[in-house]
């Protein structure tokens, strides 16, 4: 087994050094892949708990941005009042949810990019105080962009195919890998740069 996995190990550093850029790639796709499962299992927990507040009641609808076809409000965040499951937007509870479950695969996902995949040695504090402008404008971009998509998926899971709570279910996991593979394009030319390994002073 172990000489199996130094097999690996090696095929892999072979293939690094030949094709250094593309293993960098296959790495933070790996990587964000794994960051977006670890997402999808904690935010059900995240939704199940602050779904039993009146934070589900509350409602949080920020950031108007025109109107939708039908003349009301298209807004950045648009979590009406009410539970998902009675027509309601989640509330500020679905929210705090997805927000809190986004800000901790996000943390790990930092250092996991920043020490396996680029192996960066840059000042850590600017590269996440970086992380943390690259994280609001994208997290802004693909909010707007979820206005589009987020009520027809979960209409047509939850009431025109008739799934109920299971459809609802597969909505959140449908919505956040969107989200996630929005990121993912946009975040990959940013750790480049963010990411960057200097070399190191020689000694004289």
């Amino acid at each position: 087994m172990k000489q199996q996995s130094r097999g690996l190990i090696g095929l892999w550093n072979s293939y690094t050094e030949k094709h250094p850029n593309i293993a960098q790639f296959l790495m933070f796709f790996l990587l964000s892949n794994g960051v977006t499962v670890l997402q999808i299992v904690i935010m059900p927990l995240f939704k199940s708990l602050l779904g039993k507040t009146s934070l589900v009641d509350t409602s949080f609808q920020v950031l108007q941005l025109g109107h939708n076809f039908d003349g009301s409000s298209y807004y950045v965040f648009d979590y009406a009042a009410g539970a998902l499951s009675a027509g309601g937007g989640g509330g500020l509870a679905y929210f705090l949810a997805v927000q809190i479950s986004i800000g901790i695969a996000q943390i790990i996902n930092f250092f996991l990019q920043r020490n396996i995949t680029f192996k960066s040695n840059s000042n850590i504090w600017r590269a996440a105080f970086w992380y943390v402008i690259a994280y609001i404008i994208i997290s802004l971009g693909a909010a707007a962009a979820q206005g589009l998509y987020k009520a027809p998926i979960y209409n047509l899971l939850m009431n025109t195919w008739g799934m109920g709570s299971a459809g609802e279910t597969t909505a959140d996991i449908i919505t956040m890998i969107i989200n996630s593979a929005i990121s993912f394009w946009v975040f990959f030319p940013i750790f480049k740069l963010i990411f960057k390994e200097k070399p190191e002073q020689q000694e004289i």
